[in-house]
This record gives structure tokens, C-alpha cells and sequence, in this order.
């Protein structure tokens, strides 16, 4: 899928989720590998994945994706994701709060 976007924003850019049935937990994600001017290789990952990966350093960011005139994808850039622990359970977030629930930015969600 080609983006417009001049340089590599993170490792992976996660467009979509998918939550549990209490809308509490992310169950999955759909991410995107970030290549520098372009995203590739779009994947379906659990948020565990998520959490695991960012604990070995893989970087993640929230990316928004619209057609242009053209019917082209463009990527808009959103905030870097986070794992954040409350209460020995951790959650993958954009904001640093309190609130026991994922956060990504209010991404689409994906059935």
C-alpha cells in the first residue's frame, strides 16, 4: 500500500483495532510495516503481539489512512504507542493515564 510519508515514523503503524466485547481490551490490530515512504505487508496481530514487541523495542506508532483525489491511501501521522501498567495489568495506549483500558487514538475498528 503506498503512502505518501517522507520518513520511516516507527518499526510498525497500527490503522485499525478491534475490541473485546466490554470495549475495554484491543483483541487485535491491523498493522503495517512503517518502509519510510511507503507502508507494506499489512498484518493481523494480537494485542499480546503488541505488548511483547514493544518490551523488545519494536516501535509502534498510530497512523490514520485516507484516500486522496487520486484514490491513493495517504497515512496522517498519529501518536506513539505505549505499553502502560495499572494494577499488574498492562494496556497499550497513546495517553499516559490511569484510565484500565487501551487507547489508540480513537483508530476505526475493524470487524
Amino acid at each position: 500500500m503506498q503512502y505518501i510519508n517522507i520518513a520511516k515514523w516507527a518499526d510498525y503503524a497500527i490503522t485499525e483495532v478491534k475490541f473485546n466485547n466490554d470495549r475495554t481490551h484491543i483483541n487485535y490490530v491491523k498493522r503495517y510495516k512503517d518502509m519510510g515512504n511507503n507502508f507494506d505487508d499489512l498484518q493481523t496481530k494480537t494485542r499480546q503481539n503488541i505488548i511483547y514487541d514493544i518490551h523488545d523495542g519494536v516501535t509502534y506508532i498510530t497512523a490514520f489512512k485516507k484516500k486522496d483525489k487520486d484514490g491513493k491511501y495517504q497515512g496522517t501521522k498519529g501518536s506513539p504507542v505505549k505499553v502502560i501498567e495499572i494494577d499488574g495489568a498492562k494496556y497499550i495506549k497513546t495517553e499516559s493515564n490511569n484510565s484500565k483500558r487501551d487507547n489508540l487514538d480513537n483508530l476505526p475498528e475493524f470487524s
